[in-house]
């Protein structure tokens, strides 16, 4: 006794201080592994390599200390439940992000190139495993058959952060290994969710002389598929009413939220109450639960994040303990030959199936097995089952071996990427982002950006004459700009971990609602050609022309249109401008990663309703020479499709009998500007001959002699045109707007279009100034669209 204490509360106590000593110390682990992760990852980063490549390392190196295996060794149940528990939400989530329609769907190459490397891998498994012995003789062919669709599976979630970490998703192998990814993973899952009813591995892993009865068997099967019919039917009827119920740009109502998360951990846990496996059971759910709305996406963004910085040092941790490196047989030739055997074979039968598939469709063979090597990626699914495995009719050492083939099937994967990108840099040198290197008969992809209210007319009506002919018509991100000041960012609520972000803030909301409004009543009244849908861009002026442009990139724009940073008053005038939103446009015409335009209304969005069947507005295209000038032609001709629209091109050449512009011209064929030349010959050409000579455009010629008659030339447009499409460089080395720099005020506009825009030019004309997206130059992998297939 200690003070009189009672014996018993002395020994209560020690236990507890042993307790809180014991959490302490795993705590401490915890904050070990996360630290090593991270320093791995970041040692290895110069080497492209993902997070699952330093985690598994981490895991084998931190969980074979004896200290730290003498704390699994207390804590080895409760963490068995942790990973368990984090292993469902990873199915879960997976489930959600898999499109379950591929079933039904008409299969694409890339789906027959997965499907071809799957098949032939699971039969080259299964026919080359039982020999090797990686199990127990009991039960031989069941497990067997589970080792063989693990091996032909891929992790698509491990394989697409790779392939877009590295900078080839939107290529077009890029585009299709995603693809073949997520439908191997899905096939493969799916298979293994069917066979778990026939072939319960967790009831032969406790006795591998037990049997699974057919009335045991039939009744599993009719939960899973009670619980697939409800998840399938009544889910998506009830997401949908939560969706709508909490829009976005508003915060998500809390009773909403529970009442979705009841509904799915309800459904997941249906079936297993007849001793279905809890993951294959939250995986089944995840699929028949929609991909798209608010709610999906909430759940898949909270889920990663702890999945992130939570689980999975916890889990690799759980991985190196279970996977004692002492107990791996490296003086045995079958371990050895089991490893070896198990690269071999998901490399081989991967490499052989697409390569095949790929003949059949006229894939290049180097792609093709490009396409199987990152085909064979596995991930941390592959992992829980090779430990899973140890305690049911593997042993320790065929176990780690597993690990080991599933660790040099992710390691090999940005050496496969470089190969790739080295390969397309020699095919094709440079990258072009052009609307006048596009199909003019597909989908034009617009990012229309917006300061306030103010600017909403003008937008709708340049939204209305750039979608030409209802078909193809175009696709309208409505973005609005605004400013993250100190009172809207006490306002915000941003998600942990993820790119969404709910603005709280009453003025920014009504702001936004009013532009959803204008936008959803014009589109639903005139709704043909017209895709709409509406993203914003919060954040300082500083970092605003970075947020637009990674917009554009991520949604795949090809035209940005930015507001002029001085707005147009009621009496026809100009205002001081906002110079928070000219630096905006200066820094995005440099670093956009598609065409952009700057659009100043003076009068554009006065115009009360373009007509759809008769000409109600007048365009003009001015037409010098230049890269610049070559796009808003591009640009003219989709807009030259709709019925309301009358657009005239204006191409001012220089007057051949002017002395001053002879010797001008001559000097500037002397400074290499001939090859400009004879690309705007080509073009305007082309351009003559597909939309002049058919009378859609009207055409006309200014023979001028200097910048004087240029700008003369520029106040005659008064009272004719209600909007005037310039390049931002057209004419920039010529002598027709020579000497017009000296009095810019605006150089973000060019030369022409500084004079359309300034205080002492028309009142009434609005100019859209376009710039041709940059050349990139050489291939370097980094989100270039190149084609290599």
């Amino acid at each position: 006794m200690v003070l009189g204490l009672p014996e018993g509360s002395t020994d209560c106590g020690e236990k507890l201080a042993s307790l809180i000593f014991e959490v302490f110390i795993n705590f401490a682990v915890f904050l070990t592994m996360v630290i090593f992760c991270n320093g791995l990852h970041f040692i290895l980063k110069p080497y492209s390599q993902p997070r699952i490549t330093s985690d598994i390392i981490a895991g084998l190196a931190l969980g074979n200390i004896g200290r730290v295996r003498t704390l699994f060794d207390s804590f080895n149940k409760a963490f068995g439940f942790i990973i368990d528990f984090g292993m469902m939400c990873y199915m879960f989530a997976l489930g959600i992000e898999m499109d379950s329609h591929v079933l039904f769907n008409h299969l694409p190459r890339q789906t027959k190139a997965a499907y071809g490397g799957q098949i032939f891998t699971f039969v080259l498994s299964a026919l080359t495993t039982p020999f090797l012995a990686y199990f127990n003789q009991n039960k031989i062919l069941e497990f067997t058959l589970c080792l063989a669709l693990a091996v032909s599976s891929t992790a698509s979630p491990v394989l697409t952060r790779l392939i877009t970490h590295l900078k080839i998703g939107k290529s077009d192998i890029g585009k299709i290994v995603i693809a073949g990814g997520m439908h191997s993973d899905f096939i493969g899952s799916l298979f293994l969710s069917i066979g778990y009813i026939f072939v319960p591995m967790a009831l032969f892993c406790g006795d591998f002389e037990a049997t699974q009865g057919l009335n045991k068997a039939f009744t599993m099967a009719c939960a899973v598929l009670g619980q697939t019919v409800f998840a399938a039917s009544f889910g998506p009827f009830f997401m949908n009413w939560i969706n709508n119920e909490n829009p976005e740009g508003r915060p998500m109502k809390g009773s909403h939220v529970i009442l979705a998360i009841a509904l799915m951990v309800l459904t997941c846990s249906f079936s297993t109450m007849y001793d279905y496996s809890p993951l294959l059971s939250a995986f089944l759910t995840g699929v028949c639960l929609p991909r798209e709305g608010r709610v999906s996406k909430w759940v898949i963004t909270k889920i990663n994040y702890i999945l992130t910085t939570i689980f999975f040092p916890i889990f690799f941790l759980w991985m190196g303990y279970e996977a004692d490196i002492k107990k791996f047989h490296v003086g045995s030739r079958g371990a050895w030959a089991k490893l070896i055997t198990l690269i071999i074979v998901g490399t081989a039968g991967k490499i052989a199936g697409t390569v095949i598939s790929g003949a059949m469709m006229g894939f290049h063979w180097p792609e093709s097995v490009a396409i199987g090597l990152l085909l064979t990626t596995k991930g941390h699914l592959h992992i829980y089952l090779a430990v899973k495995a140890m305690n049911c009719g593997a042993n320790t050492s065929t176990g780690i071996g597993m690990i080991i083939a599933i660790f040099f099937t992710v390691v090999q994967g940005p050496t496969v990427v470089a190969n790739i990108i080295k390969r397309a840099r020699k095919r094709a040198p440079s990258h072009h982002m052009a609307l006048q290197l596009l199909d003019p008969t597909s989908e034009l992809r617009i990012l229309l950006c917006l300061h306030g209210p103010h600017n909403i007319p003008a937008s709708i009506n340049f939204m209305e004459i750039s979608r030409g002919s209802s078909d193809p018509g175009i696709l309208v991100y409505v973005a609005d700009m605004i400013e993250l000041t100190d009172d809207i960012s006490v306002t915000l609520d941003k998600d942990e971990g993820v790119h969404t972000t709910t603005v709280k803030d009453k003025e920014v909301m009504d702001m936004r609602d009013k532009v959803t409004d204008s936008f959803q009543t014009y589109v639903e009244e005139n709704s043909d050609g017209i895709t709409l849908k509406r993203t914003m861009a919060l954040s300082t002026i500083n970092n605003m022309p970075q947020d637009i442009c990674v917009l554009a990139e991520d949604l795949m724009i090809a035209l940005i249109i930015l507001p002029f940073h001085r707005s147009h008053r009621s009496e026809g005038t100009l205002d001081g401008g906002n110079q928070g939103f000219r630096y905006v446009n200066r820094k995005v015409l440099r670093s956009a990663p598609c065409s952009v335009g700057i659009l100043v209304d003076r009068g554009l969005g006065s115009i009360d309703h373009i007509s759809a069947s008769k000409v109600t507005i007048n365009v003009a295209v001015i037409f010098i020479g230049g890269k610049d000038d070559r796009e808003a032609l591009a640009y003219a001709s989709r807009v030259a499709r709709h019925p309301g629209v009358k657009v005239t091109i204006i191409r001012f050449l220089v007057d051949p009998n002017a002395e001053s512009s002879r010797l001008v011209r001559y000097r500037v064929i002397l400074a290499d500007q001939e090859n400009e030349m004879k690309l705007d010959d080509e073009y305007f050409a082309h351009f003559y001959e597909r939309h002049v000579v058919g009378g859609r455009i009207s055409y006309t010629e200014k023979h001028l002699a200097n910048a004087a008659e240029t700008f003369s030339t520029l106040r005659s447009f008064e009272g004719q045109y209600s909007l005037v499409i310039v390049g931002r460089e057209g004419g920039m080395n010529s002598i027709l707007t020579r000497g017009m720099n000296d009095w810019q005020q605006c150089p973000e506009l060019g030369p022409i279009g500084d004079v359309l825009s300034g205080p002492d030019f028309s009142m009434t004309v609005s100019v859209l100034i376009i710039q041709q997206h940059k050349v990139k130059g050489d291939l370097d992998g980094l989100d270039d669209d190149f084609s290599i297939m």
